[in-house]
């Protein structure tokens, strides 16, 4: 078996950057609000606008992603999302930010297809499941940024001189890993003509899991707090608990999943992972207590924590669509359902219960059951654009 080491070091240097930026700029967003004296709607505003930039560039992303290789394009991108970074701390006004937000979100986006993409050609050569292990590294790496978040408020750092500081430190200790001239492994593949490729046939369906899992995060990022408030009637401090139950059980679930992925499929997987975040979902509905439905959260982070790598390395095997335009596609999906997701669910909560639209994502998670043959590997020998 080849000796993927180093290889991994780099890529898993790029998913652990590209944590740290989004945690470091998810810490500060309070500070950010006061200092341009954003109301709710003003903040939406430019979260939409950070959202907008994210989907704008994923098939972008995708098709360079395939026509200059993966490696190059991310490592471009990665100096873009460094930049885009210092810039959201120095933007003067709304306007301002709104449009550094675009950028930082469109650098973002486009490096996590790209990345994911460079990964999958490591998971190949390696012969066996890695995707999970660098999805962990994002993880940890954001968990760092907003660690740094939270000191940088302690010491009551400005937002520019901790955004700068971040960038340069980054860019000194992954930078080099990053650099690593690694080229045996990765080269341009011939891109479709279409800019934008539309997931259909199986990779709709691969899609639809992806979609699953973005709805699932989406919903314990902007919900959880609120749940188990509302639900369970705990106190604020308690209710904190939520995100952070669900959190640390999908990181040490994705340091796992590889060799359970290795061991037992990735279709076995799949329907485990739907039946077990289901499972959590309804934990966490009908007993109504705080103590059930932090154990919910916790099976919800288990069984959410395989489905966007395992979608992302089956839509890189597509026979019919480049791996880079593949990604894309999937990642649109599943990060328009974490974008679209909690309004989603807001307003089905505003006209029933938070408890039924929660119902409703445990309805979906059972569908990713009945969908995970659709990540059945594809035969080495399976035509395919390359």
């Amino acid at each position: 078996m080849p000796d993927i080491r180093t290889p991994w070091r780099a890529v898993a240097a790029a998913f652990a950057l590209n944590g740290i930026l989004l945690g470091t700029w998810a810490s500060r967003i309070p500070a950010v609000v006061e200092r341009h004296g954003l109301g709710e709607a003003g903040l939406g505003a430019v979260l939409l606008s950070m959202g907008i930039g994210a989907l704008v560039s994923f098939p972008l992303a995708g098709r360079l992603s395939d026509g200059v290789g993966a490696v190059r394009v991310t490592r471009w991108i990665a100096v873009g999302y460094l930049t885009t970074l210092v810039l959201v701390a120095l933007a003067p006004g709304p306007v301002w930010l709104a449009a550094a937000l675009f950028f930082f979100g469109g650098t973002h986006g486009a490096m996590d297809v790209c990345m994911n993409s460079w990964a999958t050609e490591v998971e190949k050569t390696s012969r066996r499941s890695v995707m999970s292990s660098f999805h962990a590294m994002w993880s940890f790496g954001a968990g760092i940024g907003a660690g740094l978040g939270f000191a940088a408020v302690h010491f009551s750092l400005p937002v520019a001189v901790h955004f700068t500081g971040v960038a340069g430190l980054a860019a000194v200790l992954f930078g080099p890993f990053m650099a690593f001239r690694w080229t045996s492994h990765t080269r341009p593949r011939n891109a479709t003509d279409a800019v934008f490729v539309l997931p259909r046939g199986p990779l709709l369906l691969v899609g639809m899991i992806a979609l699953a899992s973005g709805l699932g995060e989406g919903a314990m990022a902007d919900w959880s707090a609120i749940f188990l408030t509302d639900v369970t009637g705990a106190g604020e401090a308690s209710a904190a608990l939520g995100y952070a139950v669900f959190s640390v059980t999908m990181v040490a679930m994705r340091l796992t999943v590889d060799r359970l992925v290795t061991r037992f499929g990735p279709v076995r997987m799949a329907r485990a992972s739907g039946l077990i975040a289901a499972s959590g979902l309804i934990l966490a509905i009908v007993p109504e207590t705080l103590a059930a439905a932090l154990v919910g959260f916790a099976f919800m982070g288990i069984g959410y924590a395989a489905l966007i790598p395992l979608a992302f390395s089956r839509a890189a095997s597509d026979p019919h669509v480049p791996p880079g335009q593949g990604i894309a596609a999937v990642a649109t999906l599943g990060y328009g359902a974490l974008l679209m997701g909690p309004p989603l669910i807001g307003l089905v909560a505003e006209a029933s219960s938070l408890r039924l639209a929660f119902a409703g994502l445990a309805a979906v998670a059972v569908m990713v059951s009945a969908l995970a043959p659709i990540l059945s590997r594809v035969p080495q020998g399976a035509a395919r654009i390359a």
